[in-house]
């Protein structure tokens, strides 16, 4: 049996659920382990599935209400032992210094465009295996 690689994904629009599951696929690269997702549209319901681990990668929608994905991760970062990961979903290009300030590992702008994504998912499971390893 192959691993598989958790991704939570935090977005209060089921649109943009969907948009980062299709972009992801099964694999987001061939060197990468299968994708499984955990879908939240609140922060409280993040924060819980980071609590309880085997996160991965996080997702976050820096567009989402009341919070968006930018404050979450933010608070993640300080508040998460071990915080993994996080690629932040961002409605402007020019809004890439508030991901600098969230202290994203990773920005890509909405909507999702399915090759930047898979690739900036692909790069943190990566990144994340090495870490682990």
């Amino acid at each position: 049996m192959q691993p598989t690689a958790t991704v939570l994904v935090y977005s209060d629009d089921a649109g943009t659920r969907e948009q980062v599951r299709l972009a992801a696929g099964r694999r987001p690269a061939p060197d990468v382990p299968q994708v499984e997702f955990v879908e939240c549209a609140t922060p409280a319901a993040a924060v819980a599935e980071l609590d309880k681990g085997g996160i991965d990668v996080c997702v976050f929608d820096g567009e989402s209400a009341p919070m968006g994905g930018m404050g979450l991760c933010r608070q993640v970062k300080d508040e998460v032992f071990n915080c993994p990961p996080v690629l932040l979903l961002m409605g402007r290009p020019q809004d890439a210094w508030l991901a600098t300030w969230s202290r994203a590992d990773a920005a890509v702008t909405l909507p999702v465009d399915p090759v930047e994504f898979a690739g900036s998912l692909a790069s943190l499971l990566r990144r994340k295996r090495l870490l682990s390893a």
